[in-house]
């Protein structure tokens, strides 16, 4: 069996410009410039506060349905035109939302966007990290997904420029960066990989239902819930909240998108180095901290730092959460299968926290700072999962010995 020759770094690169350019307009655009314009659209009275909300939820909705359905629309086209029709329909959507026409024409629109946003991340590792040596899947998939930190911080920095020229403008404009973005990434998706020759094992099944997966799931679904506060309320508690005023408010959220750059290539680096269960550990110690202190922060310069270690956690933990995939399953159809699973039990947490912290919001008369204490109770969840998994794998380890 000879080796195919390695890839040249152009070959190698342009794919991951493509998945870069899709998790940049699909999530890191679609959803989170969303935040910073929650002010504005109230101010401009487009609609009212709490129909604000619940649109913000309706991309975490959306996101839920492209996770279920991304994997079936690929097997009916391909991975190259699903992706390819997904960042087609989040351009369309920007430009829609232009005009607000009522609650559900946006509605249906912000839908939508979420709907290409799951089916991306769903397909987007499985087209380009094929292409790339094992060794530096962790890296690549980083640089993937960094495009969700870029669109993050991108969101804080384009967004009050754009918001000058007024809100309708402001649509336009993300809607024309996002068709550049799709245009420039159109022919960079590469061919799909066939695994021929591998047939599925007889261990397959058992593999597919490890325990240590399904508690992987339940970890990544917390972690789901755990990032929601900040990423939605983080602009408005600073900016309403602790009565700081929205620039300062926007400044924190450019910092929560430096974070964003940063995360998903460090822990991609991360998850390279040290292996992602050691890595997955760490992260959640830190964020767990850092939300909780949150609660009680109030100095600019605490903010700040908080934004920052915030920031990495919602793009970063993609590329950790995919490494502990490839770790604990070996086949590559089924690590597909998994990281279908996975997403979805992620889309599916984020969904209801994004409702129920709405509602919680609303309920308990606008309180911050008792979103994000349930924030940290939700990644302390997470972190005690991972003490399941290290009983598991203990269990696992005294078996043979015993046999």
């Amino acid at each position: 069996m000879h080796s195919s020759p390695p890839p040249s770094r152009s070959a190698l690169w342009l794919p991951i410009f493509a998945g870069l350019s899709a998790s940049l307009v699909s999530i890191g655009l679609a959803r989170f410039a969303y935040t910073p314009l929650i002010p504005s659209l109230i101010q401009a009275h487009w609609f009212s506060a709490s129909d604000v909300v619940y649109l913000g939820a309706a991309n975490l909705v959306g996101y839920l349905i492209g996770a279920l359905i991304g994997r079936p629309v690929a097997q009916r086209t391909s991975n190259k035109t699903a992706l390819r029709l997904m960042m087609f329909a989040v351009t369309l959507s920007f430009f829609a939302c232009g005009f607000p026409l009522s609650v559900s024409w946006f509605f249906g629109w912000r839908l939508l966007s979420g709907v290409a946003g799951g089916a991306i991340m769903v397909l987007v590792a499985a087209t380009v990290l094929p292409h790339v040596p094992a060794s530096r899947r962790g890296l690549a998939s980083g640089a993937i997904f960094l495009g969700i930190g870029l669109g993050i911080a991108g969101s804080g920095t384009i967004v009050p420029p754009l918001l000058s020229l007024g809100l309708q403008q402001t649509w336009f404009g993300l809607g024309l960066l996002s068709l550049v973005l799709t245009a420039a990434s159109w022919f960079g998706w590469p061919s799909e990989v066939h695994h021929t020759g591998v047939t599925p094992s007889i261990d397959e099944p058992k593999t597919a239902t490890d325990p240590r997966v399904y508690l992987l799931f339940a970890q990544y679904a917390f972690m789901a819930a755990g990032l929601v506060p900040a990423m939605v309320f983080l602009v408005d508690y600073v900016a309403r909240g602790l009565g700081a005023g929205p620039h300062v408010g926007a400044l924190i959220w450019v910092m929560y998108g430096l974070g964003a750059i940063i995360g998903p290539v460090s822990y991609g680096f991360l998850a390279d180095q040290f292996g992602a269960k050691v890595s997955i550990r760490l992260v959640l110690v830190v964020q767990a901290i850092a939300v909780g202190l949150l609660a009680i922060s109030s100095s600019f310069a605490a903010l700040a730092l908080l934004a920052v270690i915030l920031g990495s956690f919602p793009p970063g933990i993609v590329p950790l959460a995919l490494a502990r995939v490839h770790e604990l399953i070996p086949q590559h159809h089924q690590q597909q299968v998994a990281w279908s699973r996975a997403t979805v039990s992620f889309a599916t947490f984020q969904a209801i926290a994004g409702f129920a912290y709405s509602a919680l919001f609303n309920a308990s008369g606008g309180h911050h700072a008792l979103l994000f204490v349930i924030a940290a109770g939700a990644i302390v969840v997470a972190l005690l999962l991972e003490q399941g998994m290290r009983l598991l794998n203990r269990r696992d380890d005294l078996l043979p010995a015993l046999d």
